[in-house]
């Protein structure tokens, strides 16, 4: 009986030890961060769909710039051809290589954006008018989608950097997770300069 009492004793104290170590918040935050993922790669390919709609109707504008359409067409085709998988977010290198090819589809559609301003067919255009406000909206669900990845990580990186969890961080190699990074950080980080002089 004594035996029984002190098996029963020792599965309970290690099963109220393990309910605090965070175990099962490593678990919930890991799913977390992998649905916040997927929302960010949906909104990704929800731009990248968007491209040929965008490219074909610019094409029927005779005059348009031609090698500003090529950079659209070859970053969304490097945007699209980098595989994607929940070992990504766990691969500092992979993520840079991915978080770098949409940021270069990104500026590719914002110069594009902005040198169809030049053409008055095309801002004419309702095709073209309706596609640009669905990539507004569409790099407005992008932003929302990474701001909540950018959260979820920042959770489960808290808990795997903070004690007695990092503990079983280490002993079930629970690594902080990589997070989005600015690509033109130095760039940014310097004042624009603003002249009001009128010349």
């Amino acid at each position: 009986m004594k035996r029984w009492f002190w098996i029963l004793a020792t599965t309970l104290g290690l099963a109220a030890s393990l309910s605090g170590c965070g175990y099962n918040d490593f678990q919930r935050l890991d799913e977390a961060t992998k649905s916040a993922w997927s929302e960010v790669l949906n909104q990704y390919q929800r731009r990248a769909d968007l491209v040929p709609n965008i490219v074909a109707t610019v094409k029927g504008e005779a005059a348009f710039e031609q090698d500003t359409l090529t950079k659209v067409i070859e970053a969304r085709a490097r945007a699209t051809s980098i595989q994607v998988t929940p070992e990504t977010l766990n691969n500092p290198e992979a993520f840079k290589k991915f978080q770098a090819a949409q940021g270069e589809l990104g500026s590719a559609l914002s110069r594009l954006m902005a040198v169809s301003e030049a053409y008055p067919n095309l801002k004419a255009n309702q095709g073209f008018s309706d596609l640009r406000v669905q990539l507004e909206g569409t790099e407005n669900r992008i932003t929302v989608a990474r701001n909540r990845y950018i959260q979820a990580v920042q959770a489960y990186n808290v808990l795997a950097r903070s004690f007695p969890s990092n503990l079983t961080a280490m002993v079930f190699s629970y690594k902080p997770k990589e997070n989005f990074a600015v690509q033109n950080e130095a760039q940014i980080s310097v004042p624009p300069t603003v002249n009001f002089e009128k010349k």
